[in-house]
């Protein structure tokens, strides 16, 4: 059985409280998520004093303060990082943070983060994907806002740089949040996996669990899922963001589908077993038949149980004389 990584995204809803961080933490463990991710940045590095917010962080918000002001307040120090780090290992649940930039890239490589996650926005920087590329760690990365032409350059600089295609792993992404069900497009999950020839899976914007879980019964191998201890908390991404109950729902959900999906191979299950003389149907004298009768439509059906000839001999039989009486209902012997 393939197992599905589960990545709980806590992003910047810890609102730049630790306190609130390491609670992020225990739900993600509690709800049974394989990674907790935060997001490792320097507002000053990552946007211009003159960046306007999205929509969605607009709307969420406000306008009394930029996008880099907005962010300044969400960063994670080292300090807190490595706090963070030890919460997780006590907590076991793997630590996981996307860089923004390359210096947050190498905080994280000096913490001893071992995979990096490349975010939707990053894919098309060139320094910073062959950064990560010369590492020659597992990569995720997100697609969101691409094409197929922007993804395979993107692979291309990755691999040139130290990172073989067998270590990436390319997320189909819809940039918006929430993301409307009409642009969700899993299907393109599946065109990026036939095109590349790399592992897949799906960054989930959208309200609700089922698009996610849907993407693992069609072949994700991670997904990654926004969530929040509360979606009323103030912040950018809280409204589109899980509550703790519903992230454990959908664990839940995507490890019953991972069984579900079994091997493949089509065979009678054991207990189907016990159903199938119940639920199949024998060859039956549909009245009494004497010796020496002639088998035929006239004289046979077919009933249930199926503990006797199976109906698929009905031509076998047929035209055959009885060897013995038959009682209404009895199961017909050759």
């Amino acid at each position: 059985m393939n197992r599905t990584l589960i990545i709980a995204e806590a992003g910047v809803n810890h609102n730049g409280d630790l306190d609130l961080a390491k609670r992020l933490i225990d739900a993600a463990a509690e709800a049974g998520a394989d990674l907790v991710k935060f997001q490792t940045f320097s507002a000053n590095r990552q946007v211009t004093k003159l960046a306007a917010k999205a929509d969605y962080q607009l709307q969420a918000t406000g306008n009394t303060e930029s996008q880099q002001e907005m962010l300044r307040r969400l960063e994670l120090s080292e300090a807190m990082h490595r706090e963070l780090i030890e919460h997780c290992a006590i907590r076991h649940i793997g630590f996981f943070s996307t860089g923004f930039d390359i210096e947050s890239v190498d905080l994280l490589v000096k913490l001893g983060q071992d995979h990096f996650k490349i975010p939707s926005g990053e894919i098309t920087n060139l320094p910073y994907l062959r950064h990560i590329g010369r590492l020659g760690k597992t990569v995720i990365l997100s697609s969101g806002m691409a094409s197929l032409g922007e993804i395979e350059a993107a692979i291309e600089v990755l691999e040139q740089a130290g990172t073989p295609r067998p270590a990436i792993t390319v997320l189909h992404c819809t940039t918006e949040y929430p993301t409307p069900m009409s642009e969700v497009n899993l299907r393109a999950m599946q065109s990026i996996q036939n095109a590349f020839k790399v592992a897949v899976g799906y960054s989930d914007h959208t309200q609700g669990i089922e698009v996610a879980i849907a993407a693992v019964a069609m072949g994700a191998a991670v997904i990654e899922k926004h969530f929040t201890l509360d979606r009323n908390l103030p912040g950018p991404d809280h409204q589109a963001s899980l509550e703790p109950a519903e992230l454990a729902a959908m664990v839940a959900a995507i490890r019953n589908i991972e069984i579900a999906l079994g091997d493949g191979i089509k065979r009678l299950t054991p207990s189907e077993a016990k159903n199938k003389p119940v639920a199949r149907k024998s060859i039956v004298a549909s009245r009494a038949i004497k010796t020496g009768e002639v088998f035929s439509a006239d004289n046979l059906t077919a009933k249930r149980p199926g503990t006797g000839l199976s109906p698929m001999y009905w031509d076998t039989i047929s035209g055959k004389q009885a060897r013995r009486d038959f009682a209404e209902d009895e199961l017909i012997e050759l």
